[in-house]
């Protein structure tokens, strides 16, 4: 297989055009008669973008979905429930860059006895040039990577995900779904630097898409690593999949510089996805039956596929997990 390149901003572009046109099989999506009544969906990110069109696609669904989002409180529930149909639809806020945040996001989730059915982790960010958070950690690896762990650590333990593994309470015959939005570009991505782990780095906007690639090399990763760990024995305790949804016309591309917004923009609208499209493999892993009887699955877009070697590999993955501990104990948050 032949990976494409996604090494600045331009080649990401036409990758993106490029995807809209491959021909190989899809899976079907899931109909409208399938629904979610009485299930708990969480949705990260879901103020604009493809979140919101997941949020509004599970809603449709009558799933009670839980929006959690930095801003667009309490506007874009709103939205989400005029376009649903759905009253049950809420907003939490949380700051995916800022451990504080995260903390009292999860003790408030703890606190409430929430379960989750489903959660889609869908925030992400791609900074013109390198930034770091408030905990001086590079902004992409720690929103679009370590959040999620961190995120994902504290509901698998206070049981708001039931599993075995963790919290004990198992719901093996009707298992939670963990879905993660990654991206193609964790293909060609450059290896992770376990030895300099965690470490900020500086870049330009040249090599932005080069670190996002990273930061979803770290991220599907995790997620392979996660399904194992999760699912010891093969089966399905807790169903972890990942996906890219392909090229989305969104704000994702709102700190883009200003030379390259007049071309990118009328691009993105001509030749990317509407976030109501790129939602719908979202909704496959989410509602589809097929998605709650396995895991580990990674799609691209509406095509099941295997991830990059360097994301399946069970040693990275195990020493990608290690490390990451000892950078959030570093940081006392584990």
């Amino acid at each position: 297989m032949v990976e494409r390149t996604h090494r600045n901003p331009i080649t990401a572009v036409l990758s993106g055009v490029l995807d809209q046109r491959s021909k190989e099989p899809k899976v079907t999506p899931v109909t409208p008669e399938v629904r979610l009544e009485g299930r708990t969906c969480l949705v990260t990110g879901a103020n604009s973008g493809l979140g919101k069109g997941v949020a509004i696609r599970l809603a449709s669904r009558g799933a009670h979905v839980i929006m959690a989002c930095r801003s667009g409180i309490p506007e874009a529930g709103e939205d989400v429930r005029r376009a649903s149909g759905n009253e049950n639809v809420e907003m939490m806020q949380v700051d995916l860059s800022d451990f504080d945040s995260i903390e009292a996001f999860c003790d408030e989730l703890r606190d409430r006895k929430v379960t989750l059915d489903v959660a889609v982790f869908n925030a992400g960010v791609v900074p013109v040039t390198a930034r770091t958070n408030k905990h001086g950690l590079e902004l992409m690896f720690a929103v679009n990577f370590l959040a999620k762990f961190v995120v994902l650590d504290r509901l698998l333990r206070d049981g708001v995900i039931p599993n075995a593994v963790y919290a004990g309470n198992s719901r093996a015959d009707d298992p939670p779904r963990v879905i993660f939005v990654s991206s193609e570009t964790h293909r060609s991505s450059i290896p992770i630097d376990f030895d300099a782990f965690g470490e900020p780095v500086d870049y330009g906007v040249a090599d932005g898409v080069k670190y996002y690639g990273l930061s979803k090399l770290h991220l599907t990763t995790y997620v392979q690593e996660l399904s194992r760990r999760l699912n010891p024995d093969g089966g399905a305790d807790v169903c972890v999949h990942a996906l890219c949804p392909g090229a989305v016309n969104s704000n994702m591309a709102r700190e883009a510089p200003a030379w390259l917004k007049p071309v990118l923009k009328p691009v993105m609208a001509l030749f990317f996805q509407s976030p109501e499209k790129a939602s719908i493999p979202v909704d496959y892993l989410a509602a589809s039956e097929e998605m709650g009887e396995k895991t580990g699955a990674y799609m691209h877009m509406m095509r099941i596929k295997e991830p990059a070697e360097a994301a399946t590999d069970p040693d990275k993955g195990a020493l990608l997990w290690s490390k990451t501990e000892e950078l959030l104990r570093k940081h006392e948050v584990l």
